[in-house]
């Protein structure tokens, strides 16, 4: 069985957008780099065919794990889900209580986690700890430095 990657529709349009552009362009770009290579004669000793011969076969392996991950992507519906605790696609305002900062986190799916917008897994053990979470809740989260404290200000 396959596990199912839930994503937002934006972040699956995302990676169609990417998937089409691999296929038609960086696939044409990469005939155009093996051709040039191949002109420059004797294939034995071509590094630089070599080199484009094997950035055609990570292209290749790149296409293919994003045609296998939209294969099982499925698109989040939160309008079940209730809207005063923290769920996947829920953006929180948050204050670590070990320094006093106070970050805005989005909890989606691992295939979508990315930290520096913000974006942190729901597998994760921030993300774990602040699933369900009401505002004005304290967690914790063990993390690898230790653990951290984390006061729910907002849920939006």
């Amino acid at each position: 069985m396959t596990n199912l990657a839930y994503l937002s529709k934006e972040r699956i349009r995302e990676l169609e957008k990417e998937l089409t552009d691999l296929k038609n362009n960086g696939r044409k770009h990469m005939a155009e780099r093996i051709a040039e290579a191949r002109s420059h004669g004797d294939l034995s000793e071509n590094a630089e065919y070599d080199a484009a011969k094997e950035e055609q076969g990570l292209l290749e392996l790149k296409i293919s794990k994003l045609e296998e991950l939209l294969s099982r992507a499925r698109v989040i519906d939160t309008s079940n889900m209730p809207k005063d605790q923290a769920h996947i696609l829920s953006t929180l305002k948050v204050k670590n209580l070990n320094n006093a900062k106070i970050f805005t986190y989005t909890l989606v799916s691992p295939e979508e986690a990315d930290l520096e917008k913000g974006k942190i897994s729901i597998t994760s053990p921030v993300g774990q700890a602040l699933m369900g979470v009401k505002p004005g809740q304290v967690v914790q989260a063990k993390v690898p430095a230790g653990v951290i404290k984390f006061e729910i200000l907002d849920l939006g």
